[in-house]
């Protein structure tokens, strides 16, 4: 099992930030990389809610289905996915830092099928690398507006 963890200092507050990184459809507008999404629960925000989003990454295009496994407003949110092999459990958090939120990050990789234990280690500084894009892309997004 690995773990990336990061964060970032966002100046603007609690509720906005959240609002992005919680409800897909905003974390969409925040990150160019995601070029699709689409829900697969009758939920579109909070515990439960399932989707599928597609990512372009690097020429190509790829896609996995996410639930949302648990929700505290305004404090964190955590998104599960399985894909290739491997259990990807997400967590943001949010909390007041000085006039502005501290966002935090924290990936666990789970690999359950023999491949994915072989390559989930080979592909984890490229998804560290798109995850600290997508810190970046929501902390310029939050600030922005």
């Amino acid at each position: 099992m690995g773990s990336i963890a990061t964060t970032r200092q966002v100046q603007a507050p609690v509720a906005r930030v959240f609002d992005v990184i919680a409800h897909i459809e905003n974390f969409q507008k925040a990150v160019p990389g995601i070029v699709g999404i689409e829900f697969l629960s009758e939920t579109r925000s909070g515990l439960g809610t399932r989707f599928r989003e597609t990512r372009r990454m690097g020429k190509r295009e790829a896609t996995c289905d996410l639930e949302v496994t648990e929700y505290e407003p305004e404090q964190h949110v955590r998104i599960v996915s399985n894909a290739g092999g491997t259990t990807w459990d997400t967590v943001f958090r949010v909390t007041t830092k000085g006039d502005g939120t501290e966002l935090s990050m924290v990936m666990n990789d789970k690999p359950y099928k023999l491949l994915a234990k072989l390559f989930t280690p080979l592909i984890r500084p490229m998804v560290r690398k798109a995850v600290e894009k997508d810190m970046d892309d929501v902390k310029q997004f939050c600030e922005s507006e």
